[in-house]
This record gives structure tokens, sequence and C-alpha cells, in this order.
């Protein structure tokens, strides 16, 4: 049996669902309005709240579309898997600039069937459907930073 890779250490506890919800969410806004992945979040199990830097604040129309795709991708149940890469094999469309500066050469990547990769230490559930339902609560925008508020219902 092969080893398993030797990672650096998490230091902080998430809510795997949520923390979960967070990849689906990520990537969502990826597509939606080519921004990247948040580098601000705090995600717990009552309220998780993650930013991104962009141009104007999305209607409420794009807002609900955000919360339809999460949970249509939480209905469709995708696995998620880990793969386990040195930096040199890593996909040019999976991003670094979150990773610390003292990350490991050896990295894990954390597939969402085939709608999101990335490099994450995080703990997960196994499938979307472990998620429950997720609801955005609030959202907020001010000086070029929109604020999504978000839970998720097991």
């Amino acid at each position: 049996m092969a080893e398993e890779p030797i990672l650096n250490e998490h230091n902080k506890l998430e809510f795997p669902p949520a923390h979960t919800a967070e990849h689906l969410l990520n990537q969502t806004m990826v597509r939606m309005f080519g921004c990247g992945r948040s580098k601000n979040t705090h995600i717990e199990r009552k309220k998780s709240k993650i930013n991104w830097p962009l141009p104007s604040c999305p209607t409420p129309d794009q807002i609900a579309e955000i919360e339809n795709i999460i949970n249509r991708l939480i209905q469709q149940d995708l696995p998620v898997t880990y793969e386990y890469v040195t930096r040199d094999e890593i996909p040019a469309d999976v991003p670094l600039d979150k990773l610390p500066d003292d990350a490991s050469q050896t990295l894990r990547l954390v597939h969402i069937g085939d709608y999101d990769v990335c490099a994450c230490i995080g703990t997960h559930v196994q499938s979307t459907g472990e998620i429950g339902s997720f609801r955005i609560t609030s959202t907020s925008y001010k000086d070029g930073d929109f604020r999504i508020v978000f839970k998720v219902q097991q």
C-alpha cells in the first residue's frame, strides 16, 4: 500500500459540509464573474462568509442563481476525491496563490466531480449530497468587495 504523503498541518477545524460548499461557491463565482478564488474566507458551522473583489455588485437575480447552482450541485451528489501531486505536476488551471510560503512540495488536490479542483488540506464530506442544503443569508458590497454570508443545513 502506498504511504500517505506528509502535508502541512491544518491550522483550523472547519465544518466539512460548509467547507465543501465553499469550494462549490468559489468555483461558481469564478465561472459566473471571472474572478479568482476568494482569499478571505471564514467557515463555521453556524454561518460562513466569503469575500471577492468585484467591479460591481451582483444583481439579486445573479445572487439567486448562485444559490440555485450550488443546490443543484449538492443534489447531483458529486464525489469528493483527493489526488496527491508534486508542485511540478499541478495542472495549469489550479491556482496556488493561497498556499502558505511553507507549503510542502507534495500537495493535495481536492476534486469535486468535474466541477472543481483546488489545492486544499481542509476537511470535506465524501460527496456533495452530504452537504444538505445551501442558503445565502445575506450579501453586501462595499468598495469593490462583495461578501456572501451562507449556511448549510444537513
